[in-house]
């Protein structure tokens, strides 16, 4: 995880991709299985990168902003979310070296009997290495019911690939500036922004809570970073919201949520909208040289910053449960 300049030898430009679908909610296997169907048609389409949303696998928990607990759900989704070490995980890793793609993934991981936020980065073109396992740094709000923080494995957040220099962050992630800073100071090229159902802004709820706040906040990394970024979203159906019952709650109450999308350099949108409740995968073929047009205005850990007068200090050791 140094802060190297990104490797020459990559092509300039290349196709980036990110599924905007439904999980099938709180079934490990199944949505495994339309993991390694999405990754088939991304990598048929010619797609080097992957981006899937926040708690993809297997499914966002959105009963939790209905009410804050509910044993029974808990219970399923546990026994449903994803081991690190799996024969589950093998499989993806697999799907994603038979066509070389990296994949970014966004799950529940299960560790013990304990959940945290988590993004694998898996590189296909490594045959199919996990590069990078990284934790949501803080559960945010209600999260806190079903999941741990991180420790120091969320700032492994940016490695290089086949494809670049990736990097990965979870949803509210995305409004902590000593975070992004520090991965700013990593020179990423491309970095995913994983997100559950998002919805248009409608009644006292927060604005920031929305798809436009959310897409608000990715584009501002696109800008402050100077990379391209993924912009994942997953979407819900009439029937995911009577599987996880959040109708009564603040979000994942409608159908819809889709608002995937990607980003440029300087903030601008480079692909085309699907439909809110539409499931696909969306692309665009990206210039990597774009960033270096950007950087030569703005450079926010270069030419572009004061480190005699503001610095930022990092603690990325793992804090063991039990220290000899």
């Amino acid at each position: 995880m140094s802060a190297a300049t990104p490797s020459q030898q990559l092509p300039s430009t290349l196709r980036v991709a990110v599924a905007q679908a439904e999980p099938v909610w709180l079934d490990l296997e199944a949505t495994v299985n339309k993991t390694c169907a999405l990754i088939d048609q991304a990598g048929s389409q010619g797609a080097k990168v992957l981006a899937f949303p926040e708690c993809w696998i297997p499914g966002y928990p959105g009963w939790i902003w209905s009410r804050p607990v509910d044993i029974e759900r808990t219970k399923d989704y546990i026994k449903n979310s994803l081991r690190v070490e799996s024969t589950e995980m093998d499989r993806i890793k697999a799907a994603a070296a038979r066509h070389g793609i990296v994949v970014v993934l966004g799950f529940s991981e299960r560790q013990g009997d304990s959940l945290y936020i988590a993004q694998a980065t898996i590189d296909g073109g490594q045959q199919g290495r996990l590069l990078a396992h990284r934790r949501k740094i803080k559960a945010t709000h209600m999260e806190r019911t079903i999941f741990g923080d991180a420790s120091g494995e969320a700032l492994v957040g940016v490695v290089d690939t086949s494809a670049g220099r990736v990097g990965a962050l979870a949803c509210w992630e995305h409004a902590q500036p000593l975070l992004k800073y520090h991965m700013y100071s990593h020179r990423q090229q491309l970095h995913v922004a994983a997100w559950p159902p998002l919805h248009p802004h409608e009644g006292p709820e927060l604005w920031s809570m929305s798809s436009e706040g959310a897409r608000a906040l990715s584009r501002t990394y696109a800008i402050e970073a100077q990379s391209f970024v993924l912009h994942a979203t997953s979407l819900i159906s009439r029937s995911g919201i009577d599987r996880l019952d959040s109708s009564t709650g603040v979000a994942m109450q409608i159908p819809g949520g889709g608002t995937s999308a990607i980003f440029g350099p300087d903030g601008r949108q480079l692909s085309e909208d699907l439909g809110q409740e539409e499931e696909g995968v969306i692309y665009a073929d990206v210039n990597l040289d774009d960033i270096l047009r950007a950087k030569s205005f703005l450079d926010l850990c270069g030419h572009y910053s004061r480190p005699d007068m503001l610095w930022l200090g990092v603690d990325p050791n793992v804090k063991l449960h039990v220290r000899q």
